[in-house]
């Protein structure tokens, strides 16, 4: 490919990630990464413990510095910024936690507040803009309360506020929900799901949950000692996940062992999004004709696809190769069990 072509398939990438190496003494870190992440897409990082994911997001605002290679912003290389230019890096690329990292003696509009007096903003101009910043994440009638009197879903929403004073253009997100309740953590990705559309920021998170991926990014790579092993659309990734390790993450609950019921066989129905096929039980009855019932699923949508599966019982006798032929009409892939 020529330099040309490089620059012409790069021209949508807000950050790039290239020959990225990352080593802690004797310990590699991230070996060979290389990754595009789009302006204003919400883009996920998954993986096993230890498989890298901190060390790659931190090195987005230069928390850490490559061993090698180059991390490239609007096609810039940050390695070199020092000073006021890597003070601009942090403002432009703001990080909210999984713990929030609240001041307990301050009130939440003094913790939103906080970036801007350390930035030398004027007092109207910050007042202004924790009001605003407060309203946006709800709790604009919260500003004199302290962390200790939110909940967690709260002291999230403050820390996002407070991430956003600056006016960034990425936002990294630390595993951002892991320490919420189930109602709460809904409540957050909504909200930044909503601040991705209204400010078109450019998300980059971590996380083990995931519930996370599927409702809220765009894409997802998968790490495994620090070497990308698969990325793609979601869709495409939780459909049909073809690594090891993302089979493993990926893997609903398992299906139910099948029954031992004489002159009984299962087949299971996979649909992985590929052909934007919906399961249709009235047409997979009459595809396949009498004594076929569903004996368990797990199906859902994402990203306007059906992902999952389907395991019919069968107690007819038409032909094992009749049933695939007719089953593999309506789903992305079949298989007896």
């Amino acid at each position: 490919m020529s330099r040309f072509q490089q620059q012409i398939q790069s021209a949508h990438a807000h950050l790039q990630l290239q020959g990225i190496h990352k080593r802690y003494g004797s310990v590699s870190a991230l070996d060979t990464i290389d990754l595009e992440i789009r302006r204003g897409e919400v883009f996920g990082i998954i993986g096993r413990s230890g498989a890298g994911k901190s060390s790659l997001l931190r090195l987005l605002n230069r928390l850490e510095s490559p061993s090698a290679g180059q991390v490239l912003i609007d096609g810039q290389d940050i390695a070199g910024f020092q000073g006021k230019q890597l003070q601009a890096l942090r403002r432009n690329v703001a990080m909210i936690f999984q713990h929030f990292n609240l001041l307990a003696n301050r009130t939440v509009g003094e913790n939103v507040e906080l970036p801007l007096r350390m930035a030398g903003v004027p007092r109207t101009q910050r007042a202004a803009r924790v009001q605003e910043l407060l309203q946006l994440v709800g709790l604009a009638d919260r500003a004199g309360h302290y962390p200790a009197q939110l909940s967690g879903g709260q002291k999230q929403r403050v820390g996002i506020a407070r991430a956003l004073v600056l006016q960034p253009q990425i936002l990294l997100c630390d595993e951002a929900t892991s320490a919420l309740d189930p109602q709460s953590t809904q409540s957050v990705l909504e909200l930044l799901r909503d601040i991705n559309q209204r400010l078109g920021l450019t998300i980059v998170l971590i996380t083990h949950e995931m519930q996370v991926i599927r409702d809220l990014c765009d894409r997802v790579v998968v790490l495994e000692q620090g070497r990308v092993v698969e990325a793609g659309e979601v869709w495409q990734v939780f459909g049909n996940p073809r690594h090891p390790v993302s089979r493993i993450l990926l893997s609903d609950a398992a299906l139910p062992r099948k029954a031992s019921h004489p002159g009984q066989r299962y087949i299971d129905l996979h649909y992985t999004g590929d052909r934007q096929l919906q399961p249709d039980l009235q047409a997979i009855g009459a595809a396949l004709g009498e004594g076929v019932s569903l004996y368990s699923g797990t199906l859902e949508p994402i990203q306007g696809r059906y992902l999952g599966r389907l395991r019919l019982a069968i107690s007819n006798s038409t032909p094992a190769d009749v049933l695939m032929q007719r089953a593999s009409r309506l789903a992305d892939r079949v298989e007896w069990v």
